[in-house]
């Protein structure tokens, strides 16, 4: 590892608003339109205006450029804008950034935003239809040709080894998705509100690529979400309380690739999100249980179950029990199974709404918040503290 140490970051900067397009899977607009959409509501939601803006996150997969989204959004000038690769394992990446460029004075008020048409428009499950030469695409090379051709399947591979490692059968992914579709029955804002799910639903739902079920795969959405950060005492002065970020990491492991690291030692777990936890737990001087709710990216449930072993909630082979027992509050929105696939941007807002009380399904006393992006890939993550 070449970070060793507490990082300077934790606790220097602040999300102060929160915002969000109603996720469907027909918008009936474009990409920018969505991402000035959830932009603006942010903004309001922080009591700022598109004025106070000068740093600009998203991802490197987004359509909207940055400098696009601050003339539609009315923003002046800008002083720091930034992508971060790798999809959904750019999420927590995004506040990283804003908060570094915030920390160290680069920017006072950045906004990370992702928007997309994900159901209507361009579909990540269709799988890999047509890529341009790159370095990536020639390391997908050594799958596609035997089948590997979608995210589903690149994940069955680890899931399987999974299973075989532990002697479990696919049933054990069932409960992550039964407890992401109960908190998505009572969340309004929810694709599948009203509609919990059972164990037997899990259980009859089709095969997509075995050991993966139809309900142990996230949806696919169209929406926008955004995130304000600023320094913790300009937030203060701010309509909500501020959310405090204590740590925010990115981690790639040994061998990484993109989805289909099959060359690893181990498939049973996920390095890069251990390269993650051992600095969110360093920089922020905590441990599983100082965890009051856990926002676990959920595009595939299997990937859920390893995070919590790579974080030491449980130990290998031991998260479904773990989830099951209810030990620790998860996807309290419903996470992307339920709520909505917004690249775990929308998870981000969940645990903000949680530190300030205002989540649906709120967790009483909720003080310390973990999220967690993308996995499969070099990916990131945070520690959301409640001020004071």
């Amino acid at each position: 590892m070449s970070v060793r140490t507490r990082d300077r970051l934790g606790g220097r900067a602040a999300i102060a608003g929160i915002g969000a397009t109603e996720f469907s899977k027909d918008s009936g607009r474009s990409e920018l339109k969505l991402a000035v959409e959830a932009v603006h509501a942010a903004l309001d939601d922080a009591g700022l205006t598109p004025a106070d803006v000068d740093g600009l996150v998203t991802f490197t997969m987004d359509t909207s450029p940055e400098i696009t989204v601050a003339q539609a959004a009315g923003m002046g000038e800008l002083s720091f804008f930034s992508r971060v690769h790798y999809g959904g394992g750019a999420a927590c990446g995004t506040v990283q950034q804003a908060a570094l460029a915030v920390a160290s004075g680069v920017a006072d008020v950045v906004v990370c935003y992702r928007a997309f048409n994900e159901r209507s428009g361009r579909r990540f499950g269709s799988g890999v239809q047509h890529r341009e030469p790159s370095a990536e695409g020639a390391a997908l090379g050594w799958n596609l040709p035997f089948g590997l051709l979608t995210p589903a399947s690149w994940v069955a591979m680890a899931a399987q080894r999974y299973l075989h490692t532990y002697g479990l059968g696919p049933e054990v992914f069932g409960q992550v998705a039964v407890v992401d579709r109960a908190y998505a029955a009572t969340n309004p804002a929810a694709y599948f509100y009203g509609r919990p799910i059972t164990l037997a639903d899990h259980a009859a739902s089709r095969w997509i690529v075995e050991p993966l079920r139809l309900l142990d795969c996230c949806q696919e959405t169209d929406g926008g979400q955004a995130i304000v950060v600023t320094s913790v005492e300009r937030a203060r002065d701010l309509p909500n309380p501020p959310v405090v970020i204590r740590a925010a990491a990115q981690g790639a492991g040994r061998a990484q690739e993109q989805m289909t690291s099959f060359y690893r030692d181990d498939l049973t777990g996920l390095p890069e999100m251990s390269v993650v936890a051992r600095q969110l737990w360093r920089t922020a001087g905590l441990g599983p249980d100082d965890i009051d709710v856990g926002i676990l990216y959920d595009h595939f449930t299997p990937f859920v179950l390893m995070q919590l072993e790579e974080f030491g909630f449980c130990g290998p082979g031991e998260a479904a029990g773990f989830v099951a027992e209810e030990l620790l509050p998860i996807n309290t929105h419903g996470g992307q199974l339920g709520e909505a696939y917004l690249h775990g941007m929308n998870g981000i807002a969940e645990a903000v709404r949680q530190l300030r009380g205002t989540a649906v399904n709120q967790r009483s006393g909720a003080a310390t918040a973990l999220v967690t992006a993308g996995t499969g890939v070099p990916t990131s993550g945070l520690i959301l503290g409640a001020d004071g």
